[in-house]
């Protein structure tokens, strides 16, 4: 079930066909079909039903009805399991390699070592990375407070690993695995959800489990990796949201004579949805993601915007003769009551290592400063770990849109949807016999960590983009228009930064929403599901083609993902353009 727009707007009195605005008639030959008064029960527009799979599937692979059943019943849960233990074999697989500090490993790593054992950053002597390799992570924990530009909350998730597993490549490297596994399966549960198919939830977390960068970002112990579980976690408790509220709303509608729930105007305009555990969830999730990076601040505003016009759409559907007024009146307050302040809250205790640490100068970085140098001014009535915590944040405010120091690796955000720029985590040229460079390879080998998408998938998800953008406009699907609000909260703005040093590895962020949209797309290729048999085995097939074609992309490109020695040839075979060098 996949292209059955499962929530569009009911509109009282719409009119006749013959008298509709020429805009509208206009727009019908681009695909644009207004909204229509939905026949029948409301309740399936405000909780449409999960798609069953067809009885001629069981019939073909010959299984009893008990049996099918059991396995229908079952599927929510163990297809979605089922890919995450793929995806979690394939990040957890030699997590140890390799056993180097990659790239921004330097910082994260012992940054959060600090973290969980002072409760702040500090300054490494220059040789710590052999030293901490050499001694397996038993080295003392310098004093000195470093000045660091990025929150606490991303740390202590990797320095819990850490404590876990050791001070070493794994120990580093096994939340951020751990994250990368569980959201997949986050995403194949949310994509079950909003296509109300198991089949597509499944393979939107599929295509997750074979996506290059979020691959490498998993197996790597950098922040944009968290922030994308929390990202992903916070979009799935709003969709919850939205499904328990609309059935809460549709069992306050009243019911016909034939036991059809039907639309109710004073109903839609003054119904409360209540207190909404999981809006409130999804805040404290947003402040883990704004305690992580600062970009979370973005997708939080835009996720608020996103709940509230769910409510108007609900409302709207209800039969409510003013949905935004509604929704202002009753909506909007818990919904920034149970995220806003949440998130702020959220960040502000995450700083609390810091916080308690020793203000004579022995603590965190600008510990001090309001007993120091900001004595004085307006805001003396404000305790000194604000004052000092605030002049901190400006400071790093300053230096994030200032920074334009050049980068073999920086790239600008036109660029990243078509994975114009990766980034080069790790290389190393083996000679042959070594660090599993062939013996008879004749020439050196190459061994490289790079932070690339899979190609086909991401350039697939290019067109994907454009449809989930035509069914938002034009035919109003809340489904689309969910999934392009995750691309554009990710990646819209950066490019309000072009001159700044940035990365492509930072469209981590976005790739669940690229999967879903792809899923969408492949939900669409197959067809709905009353469509004919050749239609049907059409689409299929090539839907398939392209799926099989993804995965074997992922393998192909496996060795420049997991750091494996392959002979020189081998790697610029797959330097598929200039730019990836």
């Amino acid at each position: 079930m996949t292209s059955t727009a499962s929530s569009t707007d009911l509109r009282q009195g719409q009119a006749p066909q013959d008298q509709r605005p020429s805009w509208q008639q206009r727009l019908r030959r681009f695909g644009y079909t207004p909204a229509q008064d939905a026949p029948g029960d409301v309740r399936s527009r405000l909780v449409p039903p999960y798609a069953e799979p067809s009885p001629r599937l069981w019939q073909v692979l010959g299984l009893p009805p008990v049996l099918a059943d059991r396995i229908a019943r079952w599927a929510g849960w163990g297809g979605p399991l089922l890919v995450t233990l793929l995806a979690g074999v394939m990040r957890f697989w030699n997590l140890g390699s390799p056993a180097k500090v990659i790239f921004d490993e330097t910082y994260y790593a012992k940054d959060a070592w600090a973290l969980v054992h002072r409760g702040f950053e500090v300054n490494w002597d220059k040789n710590a990375n052999d030293l901490v390799l050499q001694t397996h992570g038993h080295l003392a924990i310098p004093t000195d407070a470093a000045y660091v530009v990025h929150p606490p909350v991303g740390k202590y998730v990797i320095g819990l690993g850490e404590l876990v597993f050791g001070f070493d490549p794994f120990g580093w490297r096994f939340m951020t695995a751990l994250l990368g596994t569980l959201s997949v399966l986050l995403l194949c549960r949310i994509g079950r959800r909003i296509f109300r198919s198991t089949f597509l939830g499944c393979l939107a977390g599929a295509l997750m489990a074979v996506d290059g960068l979020h691959f490498v970002m998993s197996r790597t112990s950098l922040l944009d990796g968290v922030l994308m579980f929390f990202v992903v976690a916070a979009f799935g408790c709003l969709v919850i949201d939205r499904d328990r509220a609309r059935a809460r709303l549709a069992a306050a509608l009243p019911v016909d004579a034939d036991g059809r729930v039907r639309p109710d105007a004073d109903v839609a305009d003054t119904f409360r949805f209540g207190l909404r555990p999981w809006r409130w969830g999804a805040g404290l999730l947003l402040g883990l993601a704004l305690g992580t990076k600062w970009n979370g601040l973005y997708i939080l505003a835009a996720f608020c915007v996103m709940a509230v016009l769910w409510d108007v759409g609900a409302r709207k559907v209800a039969g409510a003769r003013h949905p935004y007024a509604g929704a202002l009146r009753h909506d909007t307050g818990i919904t920034f009551l149970a995220t806003v302040p949440v998130a702020i809250a959220v960040y502000l205790l995450s700083w609390l290592g810091w916080i308690l640490s020793p203000t004579d100068g022995s603590g965190g970085y600008f510990r001090n400063w309001a007993a120091t140098d900001g004595k004085g001014g307006h805001w003396t009535f404000l305790p000194d770990w604000l004052r000092s915590l605030w002049h901190y944040e400006h400071e790093v405010y300053k230096f994030h849109i200032g920074l334009s120091s050049p980068h073999t690796y920086q790239s600008n955000p036109w660029s990243w949807i078509v994975l114009g720029r990766p980034v080069s985590y790790f290389y190393e040229s083996p000679a042959p016999g070594v660090d599993g460079c062939p013996s008879d390879a004749g020439q050196k080998c190459a061994r490289e960590v790079l932070a690339i998408g899979t190609p086909l998938l991401w350039w697939a998800a290019c067109i994907a983009l454009l449809y989930v953008l035509w069914r938002w406009a034009f035919r109003r699907d809340w489904r689309a228009g969910a999934i392009a609000c995750g691309i554009a909260a990710g990646y819209l703005p950066w490019f309000m930064y072009q001159q700044r040093t940035i990365f492509l590895f930072y469209a981590v962020v976005f790739v669940p929403f690229l999967c879903l949209a792809l899923a969408m797309l492949i939900g669409a290729i197959i067809g709905p599901p009353n469509s004919t048999d050749t239609r049907r085995v059409i689409g299929a097939s090539a839907a398939g083609v392209l799926v099989l074609l993804i995965a074997w992309n992922f393998i192909y490109f496996w060795p420049l993902y997991t750091g494996t020695a392959i002979p020189i040839d081998s790697w610029r075979s797959r330097m598929w353009l200039d730019t990836w060098i």
